[in-house]
């Protein structure tokens, strides 16, 4: 049960980063924004967060009955 938990979050946390990590510079790049100074810290706190309540929220509901 946990190896299932881990690899869907992994996979998840996969997705998020790659959408992530093409949106938000071509967002950036719209707004007027130097994509190469700013993305990094909204790719970061997107893929850190998503993963982290991917993960407990897996958890939650495979590991609690």
């Amino acid at each position: 049960d946990i190896a299932a938990v881990m690899a869907v979050a992994m996979f998840a946390n996969l997705v998020v980063a790659g959408l992530s990590g093409t949106l938000v510079p071509l967002g950036l790049v719209r707004v007027g924004v130097d994509p190469a100074v700013a993305s990094s810290v909204f790719i970061t706190t997107i893929t850190d967060v998503v993963g982290f309540f991917v993960f407990l929220g897996l958890a939650a509901l495979y590991l609690i009955p």
